[in-house]
């Protein structure tokens, strides 16, 4: 077992270090990592079968709790989660369609034109925009459109694009980790652990919603100065589009807008309906590619498989941590150091937490926190949901920290360089990461107010 343990890490530690060096594609890295797992930690090593199938755990997709549970929580396992890649998988595919509806460019230049399309006004309601949609669809893609309509508006209004996009991100990450299908890792916390999008929304909501407040604040006190317009040249604000110019076809942009409003509906009730998320993103891709008529393949091409791919990669390889005892012992150490007390745990998990995933993708690190933070619940008699919050408000705020820390810091970034305004890492840094420390402080602090 002990060989097993040393090459399970060795494959974990390649997998990590190549997916910061972004050197070859991290779908292939993941699933290279993972074939890896399989072939060498659990067949060579361990001589495990059962590993292999617990891993894979393609049975937990032909159990009736994994699209239906009425009246509990949603069965968990380890090993990939179908469930968090089936549910993304359909939220790709819903936004895809909205997106090609114009829903996007709409709402953003309907918001533009409310607020006179000024500047610090202009700062503030992206901010909040970013923030709200991030609660209900993944904060990649919502950065991925913003950001792009963000630039545009910048040359209309002869302004800089790039404090407006700094500050979208922040709060797309802060927007999501509010509710369970907002960011990635709470989708893997959630889908992992049981919990639902209410019981996300009770309780790192609240928290969220009063860290966006100094957010905005402190974002605007370090932006104002920097959001005026070129004087150089008059803005004719009668020549900017309107935002019904945005809408490519009506009964597809209304089609988009009731499946939206459908998918929240389902989300907020799901634990009443006893819906899982599995088959909430099944219904909500299928309802999708049936509307979208002649447009169905366009909408399936637009899927981003490769994230997919990533996750059924990184599943394994945390998988092989996991059969191995690897993240038991960890649970078990940091146990040792807390001394069973709960507000150091606390401190502890949301600490590194924030740090490591301002440094690597915070979507690996929850995958690989989820198990321990598990173990560690049990061994030492804490509650779950506390270490859940923890771990998630950690990842997804740390993220925003430093460039590469989350796949939409990574879109927004790319958006802007794409369009002629490149952000270093000193630029990005000197304005996220205060932001990150202020806000980690503030959740943490709240933490243990509400739950120890």
């Amino acid at each position: 077992m002990l060989a097993a343990q040393i090459v399970a890490v060795i494959v974990f530690v390649i997998m990590f270090v190549m997916i910061v060096l972004d050197r070859i594609e991290r779908q292939w890295v993941t699933l290279l990592c993972g074939l890896a797992t399989l072939v060498v930690v659990f067949g060579i090593l361990m001589h495990s079968g059962t590993a292999i199938m617990e891993t894979l755990n393609f049975r937990t997709v032909g159990t009736g709790a994994f699209w239906y549970a009425p009246g509990s929580a949603e069965e968990t396992s380890s090993g990939v989660n179908w469930a968090t890649i089936i549910f993304i998988a359909g939220m790709m595919i819903m936004v895809e369609g909205m997106a090609r509806a114009g829903f996007f460019r709409w709402l953003c230049m309907l918001l533009a034109k409310a607020v006179n399309y000024k500047p610090v006004p202009l700062l503030v309601t992206f901010m909040i925009m970013a923030a709200v949609l991030s609660m209900f669809i993944d904060s990649i893609t919502v950065i991925l459109f913003l950001a792009a309509v963000t630039v545009e508006l910048s040359k209309l209004l002869r302004i800089d694009p790039v404090p407006m996009i700094l500050s979208e991100i922040f709060c797309a990450n802060l927007g999501g980790s509010s509710t369970m299908c907002g960011d990635p890792p709470n989708i893997i916390i959630g889908t992992s652990l049981g919990y639902t999008f209410s019981d996300f929304f009770k309780n790192t909501g609240l928290i969220a919603l009063i860290c966006l407040v100094v957010v905005v604040i402190y974002f605007y006190f370090v932006f104002r100065k920097k959001m005026v317009p070129d004087e150089s040249e008059a803005v004719d604000y009668t020549s900017l589009p309107s935002p019904g110019s945005a809408i490519v076809n009506k009964r597809s942009f209304g089609i988009s807008a009731c499946i939206f409003a459908a998918a929240i509906v389902l989300l907020v009730t799901h634990a009443r309906t006893g819906l899982t998320v599995a088959i909430i993103g099944v219904v909500i891709a299928a309802v999708t590619l049936i509307t979208s008529g002649k447009n169905m393949i366009k909408v399936v091409t637009g899927i981003d498989y490769k994230t997919l791919l990533f996750f059924v990669g990184l599943f394994i390889v945390v998988g092989g941590l996991e059969q191995t005892g690897i993240l038991e012992l960890l649970a078990n150490v940091i146990g040792r150091v807390s001394g069973g007390n709960l507000m150091v745990m606390v401190a502890i998990i949301i600490w590194v937490s924030a740090i490591a995933s301002a440094f690597v993708d915070n979507i690996p690190f929850a995958a690989t926190m989820i198990p321990i933070i598990r173990s560690l619940a049990a061994a030492q008699g804490v509650p779950l949901a506390t270490l859940a919050w923890t771990l998630a408000l950690g990842t997804d705020i740390g993220g925003s920290a430093t460039p590469i820390g989350a796949s939409a810091n990574v879109v927004g970034t790319s958006v802007a360089a794409k369009n002629g305004h490149p952000i270093s890492w000193g630029r990005y840094c000197k304005a996220s990461a205060p932001a990150m420390v202020i806000v980690v402080a503030i959740c943490m602090v709240m933490i243990f107010v509400r739950y120890c």
